[in-house]
């Protein structure tokens, strides 16, 4: 029996990356005898970046013996110039898509809707995989069973209400990411030291920060003119915590001005984290 061919496909954005993926997979799911390995890389916003992301696409070429496919969303053009060099096949969503994708792949697409939408094994093996991720970031909500960190792809720090919940969930439930997070408290604010249940898992820790306004408003929410919420806590907080990650060099985001959707991408990008599965 022949085997299916083989072939890499990168998903690159200038944003998030889910609009590349959601449309690159759905053009590959045309093409039902073929492998793909697909790798999305969202945040290609600088040309330090392009360049390391032609590279990584030259040396796939190389690996593979064939040209990758690279399926962009990316509205620089001094981007998309650098980009368009490497040594893929290189498709703008905004362009004629099918036709490119035949010549590449010297066969015919079935051109069926909806066709990266049915029910297999692997479909089923993501659900469970999306479930328990979602479980776990239930689990290990706001400090909960911090001896479960060992199973952790990633840990989010911040301190109460910045957004730490919702993104972990929404990682889980779209990536397939193992995400807990523990609350910066007062108390743990008073030590230089990170609080004793995250010192081992320093590697998988993860930041968030926010505008003190905005979390004054947020905690007001919650509890109405409390000194928890004032805005002399809040700045305290915020800056002490942002202290807290530039001692022990933790990277972090704020959350103030961005969607979880958005939050979520930039946390995965500048750590590394890998999606076990395509969003939905």
């Amino acid at each position: 029996m022949e085997l299916p061919m083989k072939r890499t496909a990168f998903f690159i954005s200038d944003g998030t990356g889910i609009t590349a993926e959601a449309l690159g997979r759905s053009l590959l799911a045309q093409f039902e005898g073929i492998q793909f390995e697909q790798i999305t890389q969202p945040y290609i916003n600088t040309e330090e970046k392009a360049h390391a992301i032609v590279e990584q696409v030259n040396a796939t070429a190389i690996k593979d013996g064939a040209r990758p496919l690279l399926i962009d969303t990316v509205v620089n053009q001094s981007i998309r110039t650098i980009i368009s060099k490497s040594e893929a096949l290189n498709i703008d969503v905004f362009s004629s898509f099918l036709e490119p994708l035949e010549e590449e792949l010297k066969t015919r697409s079935t051109y069926s809707v909806g066709q990266s939408h049915g029910i297999s094994k692997a479909k089923e093996d993501t659900y469970k995989a999306r479930i328990d991720s979602v479980h776990f970031a239930l689990d290990n909500d706001d400090g909960a069973r911090t001896h479960h960190y060992d199973k952790a792809d990633i840990i989010l720090i911040g301190v109460s209400r910045c957004g730490k919940t919702p993104t972990c969930i929404y990682m889980a439930l779209q990536f397939g990411v193992r995400a807990a997070n523990y609350p910066i408290t007062e108390d743990d604010l008073l030590d230089s030291e990170l609080p004793k249940a995250l010192r081992p898992y320093r590697h998988k820790l993860f930041g968030l920060t926010i505008e003190p306004e905005r979390l004054s408003s947020i905690r007001n929410e919650r509890r109405a003119n409390s000194s928890y919420a004032s805005l002399k806590q809040c700045l305290r907080e915020v800056e002490e915590v942002e202290a807290l990650y530039s001692r022990h060099n933790i990277g972090f985001v704020d959350s103030t001005h961005y969607s979880i959707e958005e939050i979520s991408t930039k946390i995965m990008a500048k750590a590394g984290i890998e999606r076990r599965f395509s969003p939905r």
